[in-house]
C-alpha cells in the first residue's frame, strides 16, 4: 500500500519550516540587549577601555534594522530562504565587527558564532546553510589574525599567540559544523516523523469513515421508519376504500404496497447492520479477520498457508480499522515479495494473541533491519522493499501499519528467517484481555438494541 506525495502538502510542508520575521527580530532584540549590556558594564562598570562609540554605532544599526523590519512587515510574516539567509549573514558580519574591536576571536563571546549556523540548519536548505558557515568560517579567520586588542585593565595590554587564537579558530569550526550537522538532523527527523504521523491520521480517519458506515446506515432505517410504516397505513386504507370499478388505481395502490414492503425488507436490512454485534461486520473470530485480510491476494499465484492452533476457546475481537488495514499492509507486503509462498500463523493462549506473517522472498536488508518502522527509510532499488514506485522505499506503509498496530495494544517486531531458508517474519502479538475487552462490551450492549430496532420500523 503506497502513498504518494502531494505537491501541494509538500509545498505546505516547505511553507511551515520558513522562518517567520517576528522569530527573527526578537532573537536579535535579545542579542540587542546582551551586546548593550556587556558593552556597558565592560566600559563604565570595569572600567576597560575600548571603541565603545563605534560599538554603539553597529548595536543602533542592528535596533534600525529591527524597527524596520516590525514597520514594515506583519507578525506572520514568513520569509523566503533567501531573505532569511540575508538577515542571519548580516547578524554574522555584525557580530565580527563587534568582536573585531573587542579582541577578536580571543573574545569569549566569539561563540555567538554559532548561533545563526544553528538557525539556518534548522530552517534553511544546506546549501544556504553552507554558505552562511563559510562566511562565519571567513569572519573567523579575519578576525584570527586583525582586531583591536581585548578591553583590559589600564596599562595592561592581553596578548594571546597565534598557536591559541588558532585552536579558538579550530573549537569554532568543528562546533559550527558539529551543531549544524546535529540541528539539521533532528530538525529533518522530526519534520518527517510529524508527516508520517499526520499520514497515518488520515490512513486511520479513512478507515474509521468505511467502518462506520453500517452505523449510518443503522441510523438512517431507524429515521426512515416511522415515515414508512405511515405510508404503509395510509396505503392499506385507501385501499379498502376505493371501489373494485377504478381498477387502474387500485393497482397503483398495490403496487405502492409492494414497493413499501420492500422498502421495510431493505430497512429491516440495514438496521440489522448496526444492531447485530455478533455479525462479521461488528465482531469477529481471529480466523476470520486473517481470511478477511487474506482473501484479496489469493489469485496472484503466490501459494498461502494458514495455520491456527490453541485452546479451544479462540478469541473474539471487535472489527477494528486500524488492525485490518495494518494487518493488510504487512499481508500484501509480503506477496508482493514472496517467491512461492506466504505462510500466515495465529496462535493464542489465555495471555497472548500471536500473528505471525512469513515469506520466502529476499528477506529484508541487514543495514536496515534494525530501523523498519521509522518513516522514511531508504534503500538501493535492488534492496528489498524498493519498488520502482514513486513514494516507495520510503518505509511510510511499514511505519503507518506499525502505528496502527501499536493503537490497539500490539508489539510488532520484524525479523527475517533463519538460514539456510531466506525470507522476512514479522511477529505481531497482543495480550489477549486488551483485545477481547471491548468485543465483550459491544455484546454486553447488543439485546437492547435488537430489541429496539424492530419496533422503529
Amino acid at each position: 500500500m503506497c502513498l504518494m506525495t502531494n505537491p501541494a502538502d509538500a509545498d505546505f510542508g516547505h511553507q511551515a519550516r520558513q522562518l517567520r520575521v517576528d522569530t527573527l527580530i526578537i532573537l536579535r532584540w535579545l542579542a540587542i540587549a546582551g551586546q548593550t549590556i556587556a558593552t556597558i558594564g565592560t566600559f563604565f562598570i570595569l572600567q576597560f577601555d575600548f571603541p565603545i562609540g563605534l560599538s554603539f554605532i553597529a548595536i543602533a544599526t542592528s535596533a534600525c534594522l529591527n524597527v524596520a523590519l516590525r514597520l514594515g512587515t506583519p507578525r506572520t510574516f514568513r520569509l523566503d530562504d533567501g531573505e532569511a539567509a540575508l538577515l542571519l549573514g548580516y547578524d554574522i558580519l555584525q557580530l565580527s565587527a563587534l568582536l573585531y574591536l573587542t579582541g577578536g576571536v580571543a573574545n569569549p563571546f566569539a561563540m555567538l558564532f554559532l548561533a545563526p549556523v544553528m538557525i539556518s540548519a534548522v530552517s534553511l536548505p544546506r546549501k544556504l546553510t553552507i554558505l552562511l558557515g563559510i562566511l562565519m568560517i571567513a569572519a573567523a579567520t579575519i578576525l584570527t589574525v586583525e582586531f583591536l586588542p581585548l578591553p583590559w585593565y589600564e596599562g595592561v595590554q592581553l596578548h594571546f599567540p597565534l598557536l591559541y587564537r588558532s585552536g579558538v579558530w579550530t573549537s569554532l569550526v568543528l562546533s559550527a559544523a558539529f551543531v549544524g550537522l546535529y540541528a539539521a538532523r533532528v530538525s529533518d527527523e522530526a519534520r518527517l516523523l510529524s508527516t508520517a504521523l499526520a499520514a497515518t491520521e488520515l490512513v486511520l480517519e479513512r478507515e474509521q469513515h468505511l467502518s462506520q458506515l453500517d452505523g449510518l446506515a443503522a441510523a438512517a432505517a431507524h429515521e426512515l421508519g416511522t415515515p414508512l410504516a405511515t405510508i404503509t397505513v395510509v396505503t392499506k386504507e385507501l385501499q379498502k376504500s376505493i371501489p373494485a370499478t377504478v381498477p387502474a388505481l387500485a393497482d397503483d395502490l398495490a403496487l405502492l404496497a409492494q414497493e413499501a414492503r420492500r422498502c421495510r425488507d431493505i430497512l429491516r436490512k440495514l438496521a440489522s447492520l448496526g444492531s447485530d454485534t455478533g455479525s462479521v461486520l461488528n465482531t469477529q473470530s481471529l480466523e476470520t479477520l486473517i481470511e478477511e485480510v487474506v482473501e484479496p491476494h489469493r489469485e496472484f499465484g503466490v501459494a498461502v498457508e494458514v495455520a491456527k492452533g490453541g485452546p479451544p476457546d479462540e478469541p473474539t475481537l471487535v472489527r477494528n480499522p486500524g488492525i485490518l488495514y495494518g494487518l493488510g499492509n504487512l499481508v500484501e507486503n509480503a506477496f508482493d515479495f514472496a517467491r512461492s509462498k506466504v505462510r500466515i500463523e495465529a496462535q493464542w493462549s489465555r495471555e497472548l494473541v500471536v500473528i505471525c506473517i512469513e515469506d520466502d522472498g529476499p528477506g529484508f536488508s541487514p543495514h536496515i533491519l534494525n530501523r523498519l518502522g521509522d518513516p522514511y527509510v531508504s534503500g538501493r532499488s535492488t534492496e528489498r522493499r524498493m519498488k520502482n514506485e514513486p513514494g516507495s522505499g520510503l518505509g511510510l506503509g511499514l511505519f503507518i501499519a506499525k502505528t496502527l498496530l501499536e493503537r490497539s495494544g500490539a508489539t510488532v517486531q520484524t525479523c527475517n528467517v533463519s538460514a539456510p531458508r531466506t525470507g522476512a517474519r514479522i511477529i505481531i502479538s497482543w495480550p489477549r484481555a486488551a483485545l477481547e475487552r471491548s468485543a465483550t462490551a459491544a455484546q454486553a450492549s447488543a439485546p437492547r438494541e435488537l430489541e429496539t430496532a424492530p419496533s422503529q420500523s
